[in-house]
Parts: C-alpha cells; structure tokens; sequence
C-alpha cells in the first residue's frame, strides 16, 4: 500500500478525478518516489556502495486499459500528450519527456518478454525536474509498474530497477547507474538502504524517530555539470587501467583499499589519484555510515556527510559555491546532524539530517542566509523517509 500521506491521497485523489474528466474511464494509480542520497556519491558506476532514501515527492501515473495497441499518455507537467505505438518495428527516442515511457515499454517487450496492452496514462510529478531527486528514474518505475499491471502481469523489483537502468542507458542515452531506479523500486519507509551496486544486494537501515530528511535544492545547475561527469567517469576508469598493472584483481575502484591506493596510487597523474582517493574513501564511509545508523548514532553520520562533502568538494572537485554556502550554513544551526550535497554535483540539492524540532527555524535561517548570500530563493522540501513504487488505493 501507499504510504499514508495526507498529500499523496490528495494527489491520487484528483488523479482519478482527472483522469475520468480526460478519457471518460475509472483508472488504477500507482506511485514512484523520487529519491535523496544520504552518502555515496559517484561511487555507483565505481561498482560501489550507496546508501539512497526513497522521498515522499515522487511521480504519479493513472492508468486504463485501451482496446487498441497504443499508449497515450497526457503530462500534467508540461501539458502535452504523447502516442506510442507499442508495435513499432523501429521506436527511437524523440528527446521528448515521452521517451521515458517508450523506453519502459521497449524494455518490457522486446527485452523482458512481456505482452503489453494498450493503455491511457495520466501523469503527475511534484518532484522539482532537474534538482538532483531522481524525477527521471521515478517516471521509469511507475511507467514500468503501470504498464505490467495494466498487462495483468507482476515483476521482481530489482528486475524492473534493472530495466529502467537499461531504458535510459539504451533508450533515453543517459549513462545513469543502478541506484536511483533501485531505491524508488525497494525503499522501505523510516529507512535508508545501502545497496551494493555490483551484486546489487542491499539491507535496510532504520532512521531514528525525531528526525526528517530537508533537502535544500540551490536552485542552479551549470552547463559543464555533464561534461564534467563524464569525465569523472573517464578518469576513475583511467585509475582502475593504470592501478590493475599492479594489482591484477582490481576491475573497478570498488575493489582497491585504502592501503592499495597508499601503496601504489602516488605514481598516479594527481587529478586521477584524487579521484580514485574520493571513490575508494566515500566507499569506506558509506560502510561507516551504515554502521552510525544502526546503533543510531546521528552524530558518527553527521561527520561522514561532512567528510563526505570535503571529498566531493576537493578530491572529485563536482561541488559549487552554491553546494558550498548551503552546508556551511546548514552547519551553524542546532538541531542539524549532518549536511552534504547530494547528486551529480555542480548544483542541484542538498540533504540534511535535521531533528524535527528544529524544522522550522532551518528553513528559516537557510532561506534568508542563502538568499542573502547568492540572490537566491532556494526551495526546500522536508521529507520522512517514504516506501517506495507502489499502488494507491482508492
């Protein structure tokens, strides 16, 4: 079931309402969360440790079946529809919001094996589109479970990540990795999963009471963010050739320890060594995080973030000025554990741990502090951890 949030019933609730306004039809919703990552940055694609938390922000989709083979799906975001031929000989991506469904239904028939029926959707996110809270992988899992339920047929969650994984890295040509679809599919409320991203194995760790999720979106994003992300991911693969002529086990930086990078990582080009020093030190911390939360320990977490954020900012070098000023702000105000940033980097958000007493006054202090100092309004969005992709009952 949904978890029961006044908001999301009020959201499914006008779904519905909506839906029938369009098509004339009663429709079955289901929901995908967005996500915040707590610590673990840009070590996905390193074959490493995440620890994600499904977010109660997330995307909604309402959906009928259709006598016919075609999909028309109606975005509330962007009002537009889209029509997708379920078979098309040739489906290629349009660079268009609607590849996110096309590529589900692609990956679903021609690469799962499923028989879908035609279909009507009706969408609806109040994830904020490019802050770095996963509203593309969020469209993917309630594609992906709309579309199967629609077809009267069921998938293991971490077969519909995978195939979300596989529509934006085949379809849509995003080069994404395994954590964001995974966590929208498996997350547990009051917890945070730490997912190991090459066996794909993971556990869930409790949140303590008391405490919420604040993320604080920068509201800005620069233009060099993806090029600078590929190039991240060229230099890491770069360290791992260059480390694997000494140490033959090594196919990813997951497997160097930090006595392997001490030993051997010095006669490495200084920018590949930082980088390498980020993904092999934040795969250490993720392991202490885990750790921090099940004894729940806040304070032992709070200073990982932050050790977290000192490595992103200066061995993998992805923060900003803006990323910068919203932790140290952050870490001035009582009642917060822990802050960092979260995402790609180069903008986008934040995720802090804040006790929930203190809520109030750390949206008040980060909103005049960052305004003041950047001419900015951010928006901040205050979460418990939330389950993940699931029906809304009616």
């Amino acid at each position: 079931m949904e978890a029961k949030t006044a908001t999301g019933a009020i959201i499914a609730s006008k779904l519905r309402s909506d839906f029938r306004e369009r098509y004339g039809t009663e429709a079955k919703v289901v929901r995908a969360p967005g996500r915040v990552n707590l610590i673990g940055e840009h070590t996905d694609y390193n074959d490493g440790f995440v620890m994600p938390v499904a977010i109660e922000p997330g995307v909604w989709i309402a959906i009928a079946p259709r006598a016919d083979r075609k999909l028309r799906a109606y975005s509330q975001n962007f009002s537009e529809s889209a029509e997708v031929d379920l078979d098309e000989s040739h489906p290629r991506p349009h660079g268009h919001w609607s590849d996110y469904v096309q590529g589900l239904a692609v990956m679903l028939q021609k690469n799962a094996g499923y028989q879908l029926r035609g279909a009507n959707l009706l969408i609806f996110g109040d994830l904020p589109i490019g802050s770095g809270l996963s509203s593309s992988a969020a469209i993917e899992v309630a594609t992906g479970l709309a579309l199967l339920e629609n077809s009267g047929s069921t998938i293991n969650r971490v077969e519909l990540a995978k195939l979300c994984r596989g529509s934006e890295n085949e379809f849509v040509g995003a080069h994404v990795g395994i954590m964001d679809p995974f966590i929208s599919c498996n997350g547990r409320a009051g917890h945070a999963l730490m997912l190991d991203c090459r066996s794909l194995d993971y556990r869930l760790l409790p949140i303590p009471d008391g405490v919420d999720l604040v993320i604080c979106n920068t509201m800005v994003k620069h233009a060099l963010a993806t090029g600078e992300y590929n190039t991240r991911r060229a230099e890491c693969e770069e360290g791992v050739r260059r480390l694997s002529q000494r140490l033959p086990h090594v196919l990813a930086l997951r497997d160097v320890s930090v006595e392997d990078l001490d030993r051997y990582g010095k006669d490495l080009p200084e920018n590949i060594y930082k980088r390498c020093r980020h993904v092999v030190t934040e795969n250490v911390r993720v392991r202490d995080a885990a750790a921090a939360l099940e004894k729940a320990d806040l304070a032992a977490l709070g200073r990982l973030m932050a050790e977290s954020h000192v490595s992103l900012k200066d061995d993998y070098e992805v923060s900003c000025l803006e990323l910068d000023l919203m932790v140290d702000i952050a870490a001035q105000i009582d009642g917060v554990y822990g802050a960092r940033m979260t995402g790609g980097g180069f903008g986008g958000s934040t995720v802090n741990l804040v006790d929930k007493k203190a809520v109030p006054d750390f949206q008040r202090r980060v909103v005049s502090e960052y305004e003041k100092g950047t001419g900015l309004m951010p928006q901040i969005i205050v979460s418990t951890a939330a389950e993940g992709a699931r029906d809304v009952e009616a």
